[in-house]
């Protein structure tokens, strides 16, 4: 009786979660207004991070069993039972360089500590003005960077919460913008046919604004009088813009095909504060006792205008000598008229 009880709830639930998702991406394929696209600093934030979740399309929040539930889950992280270190390099849109370096640990009786680094760094270019469209011969770069550090613990068998807090810089040529944010996230097993629930909120934290000496003018302040000061110094002031904040709510399930094969299944909803809501897919298969895994996905589907498309993925499990272990894994991420983007990434256990 009370097994019938309980599967009638988890359908009235389950029914009352689709039928708010489908409320909010209707109203919001229908609403009139503007959009914030593009309105949001520190972009780089966005990035997915981890060839093995993005070859699953990007649905990882109720996945993050592993070091990059830092950036998709920091709840997740708790997972995790050794010693992780993770390194992602990529040459992202437009000949840029996109890098993440991540180190995580569980500390016994107290939960899990990782650090993490995020760079987009590019090559030097050319300085051009109106009298000098060829150029001045001088150069400029530009660069963005973000410093974390993620606590996570497990608090039952069953829920895990955790967070980052981040300290983010962008730089170009000789003016730079900082500013602190923050990541929550949980990750719960729910009794319900093995269904994982994974929700996470990124990107919480200060405006940021551009200042440094190449926002200094000259300037006369009083062009009406004449014999006064034609030069004063005096900046430029920038606009101050939000993070670009992110509202993941995920689902997962894993399928066991046999003895040595595994399918998961994941679906994500964003809700970010720079575009529209959207939904990530994926699926992850592996074989060989988790030995060697596939993966595709398809990123930001029902969002108008998406540039992003279908994502494909492989990896490979080995183990070294003793209890170290690497994962070594690919994803390939497909876009609408930009550059498809190749990534490759690197976890070692030990």
């Amino acid at each position: 009786m009370r097994n019938n009880v309980k599967e009638y709830k988890v359908k009235h639930i389950i029914r009352l979660l689709l039928v708010v998702l489908l409320f909010s991406f209707s109203s919001g394929a229908y609403s009139k207004e503007v959009s914030k696209v593009g309105t949001t600093a520190a972009k780089f934030l966005s990035i997915p991070v981890g060839a093995r979740a993005l070859g699953m399309g990007g649905a990882f929040a109720a996945v993050a069993n592993d070091i990059t539930a830092i950036y998709w889950n920091p709840g997740g992280l708790a997972e995790i039972k050794q010693n992780q270190l993770f390194f992602l390099h990529s040459n992202w849109l437009a000949n840029i360089n996109f890098d993440y370096l991540a180190v995580a640990m569980p500390v016994r009786g107290v939960g899990t500590v990782g650090v993490s680094l995020t760079a987009l760094t590019m090559g030097d270019m050319e300085i051009t003005t109106e009298d000098q469209p060829d150029g001045t011969g001088e150069t400029f770069n530009a660069a963005s960077y973000a410093f974390g550090l993620t606590f996570s613990r497990r608090l039952t068998d069953a829920f895990m919460i955790g967070g980052n807090v981040k300290y983010i810089l962008e730089r170009i040529w000789h003016s730079t913008a900082t500013g602190l944010a923050i990541d929550i996230g949980t990750l719960f097993y729910t009794p319900f046919y093995g269904i994982r629930f994974g929700t996470s909120i990124s990107n919480f934290g200060t405006k940021m604004q551009m200042a440094g000496n190449d926002l200094l003018v000259q300037k006369d302040i009083d062009p009406q009088r004449s014999g006064n000061n034609e030069s004063v110094n005096a900046y430029l002031a920038t606009d101050k813009f939000d993070m670009p904040l992110n509202l993941k709510i995920g689902l997962s399930r894993d399928f066991n095909l046999g003895a040595s094969q595994r399918l998961t299944l994941a679906v994500d909803a964003l809700y970010p504060n720079d575009n529209k809501e959207s939904l990530n897919l994926g699926f992850e298969y592996a074989a060989l006792n988790e030995k060697v895994f596939l993966r595709g996905g398809y990123k930001s589907l029902f969002l108008q205008d998406s540039e992003e498309e279908f994502t494909l993925g492989a990896g490979l499990h080995q183990k070294l000598l003793g209890n170290m272990q690497i994962y070594l894994d690919y994803a390939f991420q497909s876009f609408v008229r930009l550059e498809s983007v190749h990534k490759f990434s690197i976890l070692l256990t030990f």
